[in-house]
């Protein structure tokens, strides 16, 4: 059985789906799936994955990770987001973690993760990450108020195959720290990595728009925004929107 299975496909409906409903012959360290169209891609929430076909990177991991409690599943989708991160800082600087789950170059989106959890008696049984990463698409015709991909960055296609292989070795790589028990490493480099960890910047949420820094991200992945008057709140996936150019905000 091989460590590392790998599986192209022309087309799925979802990299995610297809994952769930495999039955094949899975890898002992994971199982990728690498698609060159989907028909029904996702992003967080109801929000719809755009990707020109045989362009970009679609796929998904499918993973049965050690010990961790269902609580912190969230390190999970950190592995991921920061494994795309490594990947494309081999072909460009200024890529960060957006919270919670995408990743971005200077406040354009260039990719976002999902992840998929089975939980059981408390701890997380298998997991599937699902990415899309923006390698060679110039034209973005969906309603993304921030798209980006490498080749509009550098103005050259790049090899969609060599980023794949970064992103696996390096999940791989952090699929054995949480196997090892290092969640609170890979938190860290997480925290690190994020996306406006400096300054103050907008937010809009339920009450409107305010200015805050980032305190910090807890371990189960909620957001501490700090506010100029010292107020601190704390929200959960969707509860809040980072208003970007003042007048546009990335879909939540």
């Amino acid at each position: 059985m091989e460590h590392i299975k790998t599986i192209f496909i022309e087309e799925t409906g979802s990299t995610i789906d297809f994952l769930r409903d495999y039955r094949g012959e899975e890898g002992t360290r994971m199982t990728v799936v690498c698609a060159e169209n989907q028909t029904a891609g996702r992003g967080q929430g109801t929000n719809r994955w755009e990707s020109e076909a045989g362009k970009n990177l679609l796929l998904a991991v499918k993973a049965y990770p050690k010990n961790v409690q269902a609580r912190r599943q969230f390190v999970l989708l950190e592995a991921g987001a920061l494994a795309v991160k490594d990947a494309l800082e081999q072909h460009t600087d200024g890529i960060s973690v957006k919270w919670p789950n995408d990743v971005y170059h200077g406040d354009c989106k260039i990719s976002g993760t999902l992840s998929e959890c089975t939980i059981a008696h408390g701890l997380v049984t298998s997991c599937i990450i699902g990415t899309g990463i923006n390698i060679n698409q110039r034209l973005f015709a969906g309603d993304a108020p921030n798209p980006t991909s490498l080749a509009v960055i550098n103005g050259k296609d790049a090899d969609r195959m060599e980023v794949l292989g970064v992103f696996i070795r390096r999940l791989s790589t952090y699929l054995d720290m949480i196997d090892g028990g290092h969640h609170d490493d890979i938190h860290a480099m997480y925290k690190e990595a994020l996306y406006r960890r400096h300054g103050i910047h907008a937010y809009r949420d339920k009450d409107g728009e305010f200015d805050a820094t980032i305190e910090s991200v807890n371990p189960n992945g909620m957001l501490t925004l700090a506010t100029a008057d010292g107020k601190r709140r704390e929200y959960a996936f969707k509860e809040v929107s980072f208003i970007i150019n003042s007048n546009q905000s990335n879909n939540k």
